[in-house]
């Protein structure tokens, strides 16, 4: 059988031979993070003792190298497997990293159980050369509908860290709740954070707690994208400073799931001032390049004023040293060059779509699109019209739907080099649990992780399924829940 690597590599070639570990078997590599997470991976399902050297490789070694050519950049590595051993190499620790989930893929799926297990441990014969399609590829995850702690934050980091995602974009705010803690507006977490949708008791990140993740996720090449939603969905952030609403009045805090009905009072200086401040301080926090400040759904804010406002808070990121990014509405605004527009809602009608126009415009001044278009990339949505979690208000979304786009040709006059990357978006107003989350993730995750990281051409559904169809064994021995799409031809064990 085949391996079965999602995302497919660039250039893959099998070989006859194979390698198996062995209690022998001896990992060479500089210190790093690719090979601390290989030898704990391995370690903990093997039970051997996979020293970790330095020196030359030779038989029965897997070697991991920072000798690959500079054209990989990077991500991109190589990897060799024979008889003779297991030889990865790349131009970077991060490529390293990214070639040893590959491997992952190409041991057997009694891996992912986390426990020692007597093998055998024998990893096919291949030559392959691999390196990204797009730089971003992401999942975001809504915590302020629904709140999840720092250890669920940590699964989903490992959940999609063997399919090469390297964006974790963490919607922090919204009318539901306000979930990280800001020194300078206590209320916001402590008042803010006390509700989420249906009445639960919500909760919040402590600075310690939102440095624990960032900190994990950089541990495994995750950047980590804090979203402050403005100036819109900000009922939490009303509701715990009435000097933010236009009347002086805080409204009470929400447990809904309507949107468009909240705004900053964007006339007022203070106004500002708050949104400095925090965003100071979320910066200071976040070693990643980025900001996403929301901008979507602002319905209640005056179109003359959202357009000034965006303006405004554009100025105030790039002063905190980050680059803004906000949901497509936001290129309805003047950007300046460098800005991300997140492409999300599906166009309506035959007729040239209004935001999509604006998302061209934008590219035109210099502004890089990440595309999340609801109705391939929404984890949130329903499979199907039976399905018990998720809306259909973009309609439903099987696997194959994840997997058959390309976000180069989905928007006229957006192409290729105009592409950030690719992100999926998992909204929570259904989802309660950690089960529900994998439930939803799994499969659609792995297509929209391979539009993001696999060259665009010697892609088909029929090859694509049956690759996916080879990762429930893995999802089953990690204890994963997930949904059996009919479309994919599943083991009938596993």
């Amino acid at each position: 059988m085949h391996p079965a690597v999602i995302p497919a590599p660039a250039e893959l070639t099998f070989l006859p031979a194979s390698f198996a570990i062995t209690p022998t078997t001896r990992l060479l590599a500089a210190p790093g993070i690719a090979a601390t997470h290989l030898a704990a991976l391995l370690r903990r399902s093997t039970g051997h003792a996979l020293p970790l050297e330095t020196g030359d490789a030779d038989r029965g070694t897997i070697a991991l190298t920072l000798d690959g050519p500079a054209d990989l950049g990077e991500e991109g590595y190589l990897l060799d497997v024979d008889d003779l051993g297991v030889r990865l190499r790349a131009h970077t620790d991060e490529g390293l990293f990214r070639g040893v989930q590959t491997l992952r893929q190409l041991l057997p799926a009694a891996l992912e159980r986390g426990e020692p297990q007597p093998g055998p441990w024998n990893i096919p014969g291949v030559r392959l050369e691999d390196r990204p399609r797009f730089a971003w590829r992401g999942i975001m995850l809504d915590v302020a509908r629904h709140f999840f702690g720092v250890e669920e934050v940590k699964r989903l980091i490992d959940l999609v860290v063997p399919y090469k995602i390297n964006v974790l974009h963490l919607h922090l705010t919204d009318d539901q709740g306000w979930r990280l803690a800001i020194d300078g507006w206590p209320r916001l977490a402590h008042y803010g954070g006390g509700s989420e949708v249906c009445g639960g008791s919500g909760g919040f990140y402590t600075k310690a707690d939102y440095s624990e993740i960032v900190r994990y996720a950089a541990e495994r090449y995750l950047t980590v994208v804090p979203e402050i939603d403005l100036p819109g969905h900000t009922n939490a952030a009303l509701a715990s400073y009435p000097e933010l609403n236009s009347d002086g009045v805080a409204p009470d805090r929400y447990t809904g799931i309507e949107v468009g009905f909240s705004s900053l009072s964007t006339g007022e200086e203070i106004t500002y001032r708050f949104i400095d401040e925090v965003l100071g301080e979320v910066a200071a926090l976040t070693p990643g390049p980025y900001l996403h400040i929301g901008g979507d759904e602002a319905q209640a804010t005056d179109p003359a004023e959202y357009t000034r406002f965006i303006q405004r808070v554009e100025r105030i990121v790039r002063a905190h040293g980050k680059e803004m990014v906000g949901w497509q509405e936001i290129a309805s605004a003047p950007l300046t060059h460098g800005t991300v527009a997140q492409h999300w809602r599906p166009a309506r009608g035959s007729a040239p779509d209004v935001e999509a126009r604006t998302l061209v415009d934008a590219v035109r001044s210099g502004a890089r699109i990440v595309m999340s278009p609801a109705q391939h990339t929404y984890l949130d949505l329903k499979y199907d019209q039976g399905s018990r979690l998720g809306h259909d208000w973009a309609g439903t979304l099987e696997a194959r739907q994840s997997y058959e786009w390309d976000p180069a040709t989905l928007l006229d006059g957006v192409g290729e080099d105009d592409v950030l990357g690719v992100e999926a978006a998992l909204w929570t107003e259904t989802i309660t649990s950690w089960d529900d989350i994998t439930y939803m993730t799994l499969p659609r995750l792995m297509g929209i992780a391979e539009r993001g990281w696999s060259p665009a051409t010697g892609r088909s559904w029929d090859e694509y399924a049956s690759r996916l169809a080879a990762h429930a064994p893995r999802w089953t021995a990690g204890n994963l829940n997930f949904h059996r799409s009919p479309e994919v031809p599943w083991p009938t064990a596993d």
